[in-house]
């Protein structure tokens, strides 16, 4: 691994180097049959069993230099590893090796008049960059989905995890190796250098066709401001649960307690409650009551800490905050509409959700709200590839262009029309 202080001009003939190498294994990545494909995703799983040890010891020197750097603790908890979650990286790349090959799947076919036949084909994207922090498993969840979706990937982990993404990455290589595959369709910059991520976001010379970034504000800012490929945008995750006056009791409380503090630190993890104002006498209190009891810091509106004044107070940036914490923002709010309004001012467009028995409320939300994923009476933290049954997930993209929500193998792909024909001509 090359340190930061790599000249620039290294750095450039490096990143030319991976772009096109990675231009290389696209192409033949693109005519592999599927079954190729599913035998290194296998045994890029047992690759990742087999060097569990090796990776976890890598990951401690990752967590050791992150806690002397002061991180905070829900970014800790993003770039921690142990056995359990090096069992799940296997898991979900044999999950992906399970799903059906995206690649020439026919999307839609119809017939002209004149006899044309016309396909709707899906096809890869080509070179896919992936710039990301913190999460190691991000190495393992984008190399499969890449592969199974018949593209090379260039992966640009955060210095911060770099030791474990590094020790993945050759579980991978090596999977792709036993299997025959170009071990160039996945690649790591071997830099923590942040010259490599302009390098990227510049294209490498036409090598990279897409760009999915997954981190912090800053990381999504620089990419948005620099990047001169398309761009997954993968926003902060400023997620909402509205508790409607039709709600039952019981739901509400496990559905909000769940959606924040089953895991803080992820995108997916709710950061504001909205209460309906008209069950704050009956609601409010309880769900309250049960996220202090589960170890969860409340910020509430002068509104809201009249009935529970040991919450502390919220400001205005408190409801455009993605805390990442056991903190969560509450206010009171008119009905569907008033929780509506409050998310279309504050949401970061990534998850919401209603807890409510009664339908059409429940459509109206979803109708008033235009974020990538919506809930009814399930916690936001299954925004997720993986309970989506996409096997995994690059990122969530909040975007509206193309991919959206989850990105797993069918978002990797692009598509062509082939037309087939009998001799026509057109006059």
């Amino acid at each position: 691994m090359l340190d930061s202080a790599t000249e620039a001009g290294s750095i450039e003939a490096l990143m030319a180097a991976i772009g096109q190498r990675a231009r290389r294994a696209a192409r033949s990545l693109a005519l592999a049959p599927a079954e190729a494909k599913n035998a290194a995703l296998e045994a890029m799983a047992d690759a990742i069993l087999q060097a569990g040890e090796t990776i976890l010891a890598e990951n401690r020197a990752d967590i050791e230099r992150a806690k002397q750097s002061g991180m905070a603790a829900s970014f800790i908890d993003r770039l921690t590893l142990d056995a359990a979650r090096i069992g799940a990286i296997a898991d979900g790349i044999r999950a992906v090796a399970a799903l059906p090959d995206p690649v020439g799947a026919t999307i839609a076919a119809w017939e002209r008049p004149n006899g044309l036949q016309i396909e709707r084909v899906r096809t890869p994207l080509g070179v896919v960059g992936v710039i990301y922090e913190s999460r190691p498993n991000v190495t393992a969840d984008a190399g499969a989905l890449c592969l199974k979706s018949g593209n090379a990937v260039i992966l640009r982990g955060g210095s911060d995890s770099a030791r474990s993404s590094a020790a993945i990455h050759a579980a991978l290589a090596a999977g792709l190796a036993q299997a025959g595959l170009p071990e160039d369709a996945i690649q790591i910059v071997p830099s923590t250098d942040r010259a490599a991520v302009g390098a990227m976001l510049k294209g490498l010379d036409g090598a990279i066709d897409v760009i999915v970034p997954r981190g912090g504000r800053s990381l999504v800012a620089r990419v948005q401001d620099e990047a001169r490929v398309p761009v997954f945008a993968h926003l902060e995750g400023i997620c909402h649960v509205y508790v409607d006056a039709a709600a039952d009791l019981d739901m509400a409380v496990n559905v909000v307690v769940n959606s924040k503090m089953r895991r803080t630190g992820i995108c997916g993890s709710a950061e504001t409650l909205l209460v309906d104002r008209a069950a704050a006498s009956t609601q409010l209190l309880p769900i309250l009551e049960a996220l202090r009891t589960a170890g969860c810091e409340i910020r509430a509106t002068d509104e809201v800490r009249q009935r529970y004044p040991t919450a502390e107070p919220a400001s205005e940036e408190d409801f455009d905050t993605e805390y990442l914490d056991a903190i969560i923002s509450v206010a009171l709010v008119d009905g569907v509409d008033g929780a509506i309004a409050h998310i279309e001012r504050h949401s970061s467009h990534h998850t919401e959700a209603i807890v409510t028995a009664d339908e059409a409320v429940a459509a109206t939300f979803f109708a008033g709200i235009d974020s990538a994923i919506l809930l009814h009476n399930a916690s936001t933290q299954f925004a997720d590839g993986g309970e989506f049954g996409m096997g995994a997930e690059i990122g969530i993209a909040t975007g509206k262009m193309h991919a959206r929500g989850p990105v797993g193998v069918e978002q990797l792909t692009s598509f062509n029309y082939r037309v087939r024909g009998t001799g026509q001509t057109r006059t």
